[in-house]
């Protein structure tokens, strides 16, 4: 396993992300909390702030990053098909798996979305439910909404506001208890 070498941390409008690089390229870029890590930052985190910054700015719709993300062969290639969903464009877990020659691994290729280490880089955020309703995201389905918006993406979004607003009472419903 190769070590994380570089540590740097952006600002974005969805709250602060850590990005970390090892000696091959970027291993992951994930929102945090506010608590932040010494810095190291080096040539892949820069260009990846950059990069960022760009995309929510408008300015950019590609990434071109060096990647190293640490997961087994099978998360690797739904990240890697993940990475084919264009700026603006969606697909389902299911379209995902028949890419993959593999339509019955739906719930596999979501738990290897749900495990992509390299947010927004890797749009995970562009896979949604068969129906067109959002589903999960590792960031917060808020976080999701916001991000296929900034895409030009509106699927169902009166319906998704709705759809979150009763999954967030769901979730306090089902956490009181930890009161």
């Amino acid at each position: 396993m190769t070590t994380t070498l570089a540590r740097d941390y952006f600002e974005s409008p969805l709250g602060l992300m850590e990005i970390a690089a090892n000696q091959q390229g970027l291993q992951h870029v994930i929102f945090c909390g506010p608590e932040r890590q010494t810095l190291n930052a080096n040539h892949f985190t820069q260009n990846c702030k950059n990069q960022l910054s760009e995309y929510f700015s408008l300015k950019r719709t590609v990434f071109d990053l060096p990647l190293a993300p640490i997961g087994t062969v099978f998360q690797r290639t739904v990240w890697q098909q993940l990475s084919q969903i264009g700026f603006g464009e969606s697909c389902s877990y299911g379209e995902l798996a028949h890419k993959l020659n593999n339509p019955k691994a739906v719930r596999a290729v979501g738990g290897a979305n749900g495990r992509n280490p390299l947010t927004i880089i890797v749009p995970c955020h562009r896979v949604i439910g068969a129906n067109g309703k959002l589903t999960g995201y590792a960031g917060g389905i808020e976080r999701k909404l916001w991000l296929l918006q900034h895409e030009g993406l509106l699927i169902h979004a009166a319906q998704n506001k709705q759809q979150l607003e009763a999954t967030i009472r769901q979730r306090q419903t089902k956490t009181q208890f930890l009161k």
